[in-house]
């Protein structure tokens, strides 16, 4: 990358006394006064004050013969008009001067900052200022009197090592944190999810079902079938946690607020999918699909030898019970094993080609691989028909100083909650069990 680099315009008698006198203290070391050009300016000020101290008199007697009516005298207006004229030179000279030397400060402090760069001389490396100030171009440029701008291109390219442009380079800030993986939550979405208003849900269960329905005779009485129901509850239960941050932390950092609401939102959620799969239902604890499922029992005299055969015959265990499944919940661990099968050693897979792009399903039912289920263990059944999630408050994000002493520490508590039920209606339509073979 080439750089051009301009010199302020300087004045000509100035500069050449400069050049003739001191040469190298230009080019090498650049002075920190103006050296003749203050001399000349001290001297022009001098001579406007003379001038001034002569006009006004002169001015003032004029004054009077006009406040008079009468006229000024030939003497007197010549020699007013050459005092103006010499003031007013003198003035114009003044300023000339002025900005000669701010120009001249201006290109001697230039020079410096350029010249500092180049080691002077511990290093064969050549600096663009130093080039410049030695460059035959500028050398005659102030010996012509240094008339208007001078532009010159260095031939030292500017680079990013040491000494050159690199104290000007700066790596750039990517402010996106690289956060932690976070899991898929899948649980959720199998289930009928309500809302309600309440802190408990109260539904109906059937419980008896006899079923006495026959062919009847013309005139015959009609046979009795029992029914029964109880009423279920499904309690509201609460989960959050909350974290602790200073309040210099949360100014400094635009983007922790919203890292730290994420963090805690997603940690609340991760917490519902592991309830509402496997919650054991005691204190406060979600009683969950896994819980609440009946055991597997295998049909006699069918296969039951290795993964695959095993769900099927899972699925028929929720079919005999009058429920069509929708859904397979494996860990990603024992789908991976699934889908590994091959026909035979070093033969074509069991489920496709690897390439192909298909969603997981096995025996023609979705398959949801989480890492919340256990390896080993799965679930089978119909989700959507089994289990209602009752939403009583969606995940919130609240912020507070008055917890323990953050008033007076300065902290701030970010706290995340939610509140929901889960009622199992139906157990018999979800079936569990493990890949334990005998």
């Amino acid at each position: 990358m080439k750089k051009t680099m301009m010199t302020a315009a300087l004045s000509v008698p100035a500069l050449m006394a400069h050049a003739a006198n001191t040469p190298d203290g230009l080019l090498q070391a650049p002075r920190a006064d103006a050296g003749g050009v203050s001399a000349q300016l001290t001297e022009v000020g001098a001579s406007i004050k003379a001038l001034r101290e002569d006009v006004m008199p002169k001015a003032e007697e004029a004054l009077k013969l006009a406040a008079k009516g009468e006229k000024l005298t030939d003497e007197l207006k010549a020699s007013i008009d050459k005092v103006l004229a010499d003031y007013n030179a003198a003035s114009g000279e003044q300023k000339k001067l002025q900005g000669q030397i701010e120009a001249l400060e201006t290109a001697n402090l230039d020079l410096a900052q350029a010249i500092a760069g180049s080691g002077r001389g511990k290093s064969d490396r050549v600096s663009a200022g130093r080039e410049m100030a030695e460059s035959d171009a500028f050398k005659a440029h102030i010996a012509g009197g240094a008339q208007g701008q001078f532009k010159y291109d260095p031939k030292a390219a500017i680079t990013s090592v040491s000494g050159d442009a690199g104290g000007l380079i700066w790596s750039e800030r990517d402010k996106t944190p690289v956060n932690l993986p976070r899991r898929q939550l899948f649980i959720r979405n199998l289930l009928n999810v309500v809302p309600t208003g309440s802190n408990a849900v109260d539904y109906s269960k059937q419980v008896l079902r006899t079923n006495n329905a026959a062919m009847t005779a013309e005139g015959a009485a009609l046979p009795e079938s029992d029914y029964g129901w109880e009423i279920a509850q499904a309690s509201v239960k609460k989960i959050g946690h909350h974290i602790n941050v200073s309040e210099e932390a949360l100014a400094d950092s635009d983007q922790l607020a919203g890292e730290i609401d994420g963090e805690l939102a997603y940690g609340t959620d991760l917490a519902e999918e592991a309830q509402t799969l496997s919650g054991d239902g005691t204190g406060q604890n979600l009683s969950g699909l896994i819980t609440e499922a009946t055991a597997f029992s295998a049909a006699a005299g069918l296969p039951n030898t290795d993964r695959i055969e095993r769900l099927r015959l899972a699925i028929l265990q929720v079919t005999l019970a009058d429920y069509a499944a929708d859904g397979i919940v494996l860990n990603p661990t024992d789908w991976a094993a699934i889908e590994l099968m091959r026909e035979t050693a070093g033969g074509a897979f069991l489920f496709g080609v690897p390439g192909t792009a298909a969603s997981p399903a096995l025996w023609r039912l979705p398959v949801v691989e989480s890492n919340t289920m256990t390896a080993g263990e799965w679930l089978v059944g119909s989700m959507y028909m089994a289990a209602k999630l009752y939403d009583r408050q969606q995940n919130e994000i609240l912020i507070s100083t008055e917890h323990d002493q953050n008033f007076v520490t300065g902290m701030v508590t970010v706290k995340s909650t939610k509140r929901l039920a889960l009622a199992v209606t139906r157990p018999t339509s979800l079936v569990t069990g493990d890949f334990t073979f005998a």
